[in-house]
């Protein structure tokens, strides 16, 4: 393993995010680190999680813990899974193949961005756990059927289906660094934002070997070419999921489908009568709609909801064990983090993601035995002081 990552150097998600800030250009550590517009909802995603304190038993002996649960009939070894990650490849080479590499080393399940730099044959096989694709319609619906046929002939777990798109997200830190720039194809524009790369000469070095900026090697209209990397922006625009896209989604893909970016009741139910597996209480990380509430915030009032049709998982803060224990206790089944393992990532590629599941895996465990329980399916409300103004069942 990397030594800057061993401990005690890097013990907590906060450590990662340092060293990715001092690895990483502006430009790319900004896209993964910012938000939109003024950045309340990415804010607010972490500190919600101080509106909930705990209420532990003690003198409880503990001496084990079962952080194991179940995710669309698959048995996760702890209730976090990898949240898709768009641009992964420019964070480090390995990208998304080191991401589920160590997803399934560690026990759990991966989830695949559409906007990703490996093909997706490769990144499935690079897991011993299941991997699911998060799809975006880019290039149309006849792209994306063939990006679910190619997922379903490589084994893929379930379609993550993003409903909170319909443009791109104002994400003025990636303006005011030139991502626009930096991905087009006029040489005099880049200019001014070039001196942030070569400020980064590890990660330059690293990105001219690897070729580049890569397309989109998951996004191919039948006999064309991958997408380039430019083109995603303006494509997202043509590219926003409704009920009816889900329907025929339905029909072309028998698996599991999982719809992520729910953040009212009556999309939840919705959701599922359209035939979800399961939801994720998401907001996309702060990174949409600006001015939403934290996803934790919303979680009880969907977990009331589905009222038990269907599994609810959770994203958008998640930074310590704690976290995901908090989540759970109110309700859902497993959290995903983006952030809290692309910090790590950027910072050391797979020893980094590695790094940040211990991290997350030792935080959880220990705060489980602190509460007085011996496992993740003795938890529920009663561990937790929740303010009376937050909606619950």
């Amino acid at each position: 393993m990397d030594r800057s990552v061993a401990s005690p150097r890097v013990v907590s998600i906060a450590d990662f995010r340092s060293l990715a800030r001092r690895r990483l250009p502006k430009v790319v550590f900004d896209y993964l680190d910012g938000g939109a517009e003024g950045e309340f909802t990415l804010r607010e995603n972490c500190r919600v999680f101080e509106d909930i304190t705990f209420r532990p038993r003690h003198a409880v002996a503990a001496p084990s813990c079962d952080l194991r649960t179940r995710f669309l009939g698959f048995d996760l070894s702890l209730p976090v899974l990898l949240a898709p990650v768009g641009y992964s490849r420019l964070m480090h080479p390995e990208g998304e193949v080191a991401a589920a590499r160590a997803a399934g080393l560690a026990g759990t399940a991966y989830i695949l961005s559409t906007i990703s730099g490996h093909p997706l044959e490769a990144v499935k096989a690079a897991s011993s756990g299941p991997v699911c694709y998060q799809l975006y319609l880019l290039g149309g619906r006849e792209a994306a059927e063939a990006s679910i046929q190619r997922a379903k002939n490589a084994g893929f777990a379930a379609l993550v289906v993003t409903v909170d798109t319909v443009v791109a997200g104002m994400r003025e830190r990636d303006f005011r660094n030139g991502m626009k720039e930096l991905l087009g194809g006029n040489l005099f524009a880049k200019i001014p934002y070039l001196p942030q790369f070569l400020a980064r000469p590890g990660w330059l070095i690293r990105f001219l070997l690897d070729g580049g900026i890569p397309p989109l090697p998951n996004v191919v209209i039948p006999g064309q070419v991958p997408m380039p990397l430019l083109d995603v922006g303006a494509a997202l625009a043509d590219a926003a999921v409704t009920w009816e896209d889900l329907r025929w989604i339905r029909e072309v893909w028998s698996g599991p489908i999982v719809v992520k970016g729910i953040l009212t009741a009556d999309d939840a139910r919705r959701a599922v009568d359209e035939g979800a597996s399961a939801l994720v209480v998401s907001n996309h990380g702060g990174r949409q709609l600006d001015c939403v509430p934290s996803s934790l915030r919303v979680l009880p009032e969907v977990v009331a909801a589905v009222n038990g049709r269907a599994e609810v998982l959770m994203d958008g803060g998640i930074r310590r064990g704690s976290d995901i224990i908090k989540a759970i206790c109110l309700g859902a089944r497993a959290v995903l983090i983006g952030r809290g393992y692309a910090y790590g990532l950027g910072a050391a590629g797979h020893a980094g993601v590695t790094r940040s599941l211990e991290i997350l895996r030792a935080d959880a465990e220990r705060t489980v035995k602190l509460l007085g329980c011996t496992s993740l399916a003795a938890l529920n409300r009663s561990y937790v002081n929740v303010p009376a103004d937050w909606q619950l069942s």
